[in-house]
């Protein structure tokens, strides 16, 4: 098996319009599907990221430049990541049948390169 970064893209407004009690049950619906992944020897890990973006880094000129980011003009950000154990694409895109992930946002799927081990 393979793995594979499941980053978790989401309009964070979207969580900003519900109860507490709502929350809880999307907490709890991520909370089944990861269980029922580590169930099944899927799971590798993943972690919710906070809503305040982070920043983004790059050389220019030689310079380290960090500015803030996602930008406020975009409509999604990648609110978390889970990273799993799949055959191949098609088995992976397939465990997200039952992902709240699928169903609050959109699941950019990516195959991690199994980088050569240093010796």
């Amino acid at each position: 098996m393979k793995s594979y970064i499941l980053l978790l893209r989401e309009d964070p407004t979207r969580w900003e319009a519900m109860s507490p009690a709502e929350m809880q049950a999307v907490i709890q619906e991520y909370g089944a599907w990861a269980g029922k992944m580590a169930g099944q020897g899927r799971l590798e890990g993943g972690q919710k990221l906070t809503d305040e973006g982070g920043k983004r880094v790059r050389l220019e000129g030689g310079r380290l430049v960090v500015t803030d980011g996602p930008y406020a003009e975009l409509k999604d950000h990648i609110g978390g990541f889970f990273v799993i154990r799949a055959a191949d694409y098609d088995d992976a895109c397939a465990l997200l049948a039952d992902c709240p992930a699928a169903k609050y946002g959109t699941v950019e799927v990516r195959e991690v390169d199994p980088m050569a081990k240093p010796d």
